[in-house]
């Protein structure tokens, strides 16, 4: 019978105290990334909906409300641009303290519909 040597005792416990806390850290900042990610795609989606709905001509609490209600938490800067309606969207990560630090932005643009055909399309045409 093969007996083990005196000083390779407790390295398989040294392993896993080393091993389980990195993995549990590289777990966490997996969802950390992936949290970071969906939330991200959530915050266009919402800039694309307040954009649309401020080119229909509706108001900025109304488009503010329904950011709202697509991202809660989420804060709305609306423009204008050249003819165009510039939406931003930023939102935290999450609501966990540790990821609330970390925002993310998104911004959308749309042609102002309130604006389309009041141009003067009654000009002559060239010759």
């Amino acid at each position: 019978m093969h007996r083990r040597r005196r000083r390779d005792a407790g390295y398989a416990t040294v392993e896993a105290a080393l091993a389980i806390p990195s993995l549990v850290l590289f777990t966490v900042a997996l969802a950390g990334v992936l949290t970071g990610l969906a939330t991200q795609i959530r915050c266009l989606d919402a800039a694309r909906l307040g954009a649309r709905a401020a080119a229909r001509g509706e108001s900025a609490a109304e488009v503010g409300a329904a950011v709202g209600r697509a991202l809660p938490g989420a804060s709305v800067r609306i423009g204008t641009e050249d003819g165009l309606i510039h939406v931003t969207v930023s939102a935290p990560v999450a609501e966990v303290p540790l990821l609330r630090a970390f925002t993310v932005h998104a911004d959308a643009y749309e042609a102002d519909e309130t604006t389309v055909g009041s141009e003067d399309t009654h000009a002559d045409p060239d010759p």
